[in-house]
């Protein structure tokens, strides 16, 4: 009898354990290990000027950008935001003079990506004396290239791409064998992180639109295709909305700040065991006058907001 009860406990003690690994790998599995949430904001045009310009509502651009810090700082456990370019309208020192005291509002640190309409070619604001500037309001920015990487925590890194030309007056992109070859190091380094790409001109157009495209796109989309773990690109520069999916690769293009829809993007990553989990989010401004006048400027209000899926979607990558 003694022998029985010596076995049962023995037998239950080894399902016990079973169990307790079988629960273990399946916490494994499916649990959180780690997430990352920041915002988005895209082509802010940000003008000192009394007058809008064509589709663009710079003349509020100073209310908008306030009112989308005020709503980022209302947002919990915020990393950081990233501005995917054209911070300022105009390529002037006055402009991004008058810019950058609006950011010492965030309660978060922020990064940028270079747009068309921050530098000019022969003009005072290089890239290095905006970067500079930057760095007089902005103490996280102490990058020395106009592209750059970092990790924000572990299991994510964030890669920020310069796609301005700044030899001839033009809004197409271009990021040229040197970035290129850059990138590829960059994402070779990073297979066992999720990678966050910020760029200005996309490589994945939202609509179809020669003169803005990025020139060498197909070579930058080669070189994001060789590696399998989760990658997103966030990009700006065409004022609309759109979320593609390409099997690991999700592309995501932030609307405008300063025109209409007058939105920006809140994006929380979240790395599993065996997946990654992206929920997008659009952000509109609260100042619905703005938003309504800039509505009626634009032609085609549905190709900048995009289809509903394009706003606000919840997209999971398999590792």
């Amino acid at each position: 009898m003694k022998k029985e009860t010596t076995a049962a406990k023995f037998k239950n003690w080894t399902i016990s354990i079973i169990l307790a690994c079988l629960m273990l790998f399946g916490l494994q599995c499916y649990s959180k290990t780690s997430s990352l949430k920041f915002a988005q904001v895209s082509d802010v045009h940000y003008y000192t000027g009394q007058n809008n310009t064509t589709y663009k509502m710079v003349a509020e651009s100073s209310k908008l950008l306030d009112d989308a810090i005020e709503q980022i700082n209302a947002e919990p456990d915020v990393s950081f935001v990233m501005f995917t370019g054209d911070l300022i309208d105009k390529s002037f020192e006055k402009e991004l003079s008058a810019f950058l005291p609006h950011t010492k509002n965030l309660n978060v640190p922020w990064y940028f990506a270079f747009g068309n309409h921050d530098t000019m070619i022969g003009g005072y604001l290089t890239p290095r004396v905006y970067m500079d500037l930057v760095n007089n309001y902005n103490k996280n920015y102490k990058f020395e290239r106009s592209y750059y990487a970092f990790t924000p925590q572990k299991g994510f890194r964030v890669i920020v791409l310069d796609t301005i030309i700044r030899d001839r007056l033009t809004s197409n992109g271009y990021l040229g064998d040197e970035q290129l070859k850059w990138l590829d190091k960059e994402l070779k380094d990073a297979q066992k992180s999720t990678v966050l790409i910020f760029m200005h001109v996309p490589i994945l157009e939202p609509f179809n639109s020669p003169n803005h495209r990025l020139l060498d796109a197909d070579k930058t989309e080669e070189i994001i295709k060789k590696y399998k773990n989760p990658i997103a690109v966030f990009q700006g520069h065409y004022h609309a909305a759109k979320i593609t999916q390409k099997d690991n690769v999700l592309y995501v293009s932030c609307p405008s700040l300063v025109s209409y829809p007058n939105a920006f993007r809140m994006i929380t990553v979240t790395n599993y065991r065996n997946k990654t989990v992206f929920n997008i989010e659009n952000k509109e401004t609260n100042l619905k006058n703005i938003q309504k006048l800039a509505k009626i400027l634009v032609f085609g209000s549905s190709i900048y907001t995009g289809e509903a899926k394009d706003q606000n979607n919840t997209i999971t990558i398999k590792k």
